[in-house]
């Protein structure tokens, strides 16, 4: 049996931008959610400076207060050598650090090149290494960044080995802007699995040209099996014009059921936690599962 492991990044990917202040036990509540319904890789947070990015201000928080369930892993993003010393601190399962495909992005959303990102996640590899904690990396705009265009699948694959080499265990594709085809996610994954073991990729792919769903079915088709989601489809990204939120967690669930791929994650929980974190912030779902569900839901009690 095929099996495909989903890695929740709606508490950190999904939240981080929102534009109100989240309650804390509104995070924590929703990370032990998700770690009910069955999933077992969560982003819960991140730590960054609070300047930039307040929303994750209170990742000590977060991490302390939440029911740590077995047989879960529990992610902080890191930028540096101090957020990491933060997230180990707070006995983070994982640390993920965050390359870009291009300098442009890359000048905007972290102040410096790709070389000088790449050097900063140096002693942050060094770090976990020494505590035991596995590292991640991300490469954001892997199809196209908003400020230099369309990104050659040769570039990703160099800062895909980039991250390898300096440690980290897994690789996650990343289409920020949303803009990604079945056809571009289809070279890139072949680009990339040439240089790189496909086990050790993952795709985190937003939904801004509503393409998400059909190119994590390609890169299931060429054998990655990690996908990034986020419940509820929340998320975007402030250095990335006009890009939608996430793929929603509630419709990768869908669309893996219906392939008979295993996730071990329960449609409906993942669903009941959407809908506690939008009735948070005060907006809908994204996800036309969860829409789906709620309505057959309403209908059903309307019956009754």
């Amino acid at each position: 049996m095929v099996e495909v492991t989903l890695v929740e990044v709606g508490p950190r990917d999904g939240l981080q931008n929102e534009p109100t202040p989240i309650p804390s036990l509104a995070k924590i509540a929703l990370v032990d959610a998700l770690a009910e319904a069955g999933l077992t890789r969560i982003e819960a947070g991140a730590f960054v400076n609070p300047q930039w990015v307040p929303q994750m201000a209170d990742g000590e928080q977060v991490f302390t207060d939440i029911k740590r369930r077995p047989g879960v892993r529990y992610a902080a993003l890191v930028p540096n050598a101090r957020g990491a010393e933060r997230a180990l601190a707070v006995k983070a399962d994982e640390l993920a650090v965050f390359a870009a495909a291009t300098d442009a992005f890359s000048q905007k959303n972290t102040n410096c090149t790709v070389a000088e990102s790449l050097a900063r996640f140096e002693p942050v590899i060094a770090q976990a290494k020494a505590a035991g904690v596995p590292v991640r990396g991300y490469i954001s705009c892997v199809i196209a960044c908003p400020y230099s265009g369309a990104v050659d699948p040769a570039q990703v694959t160099r800062i895909a080995e980039d991250l390898r080499a300096l440690g980290c265990y897994e690789i996650s594709l990343g289409d920020t802007t949303g803009v990604g085809t079945p056809r571009q996610v289809d070279q890139l994954v072949n680009a990339v699995s040439a240089r790189l073991p496909v086990d050790k990729l993952a795709v985190h792919m937003h939904d801004t040209y509503g393409q998400a769903l059909t190119n994590i079915y390609v890169a299931l088709q060429q054998g990655v099996r990690v996908v990034d989601s986020a419940v509820a489809g929340l998320g975007g990204c402030p250095y990335a014009p006009g890009a939608a939120g996430n793929v929603a967690t509630e419709d990768v669930i869908y669309l893996l059921n219906g392939l008979g791929l295993e996730h071990g994650v329960d449609l409906d929980k993942v669903a009941a936690a959407g809908r506690a974190i939008c009735q948070q912030l005060g907006r809908p779902s994204t996800s036309k599962v969860a829409q789906a569900l709620a309505a057959r839901h309403s209908s059903t009690k309307n019956d009754s």
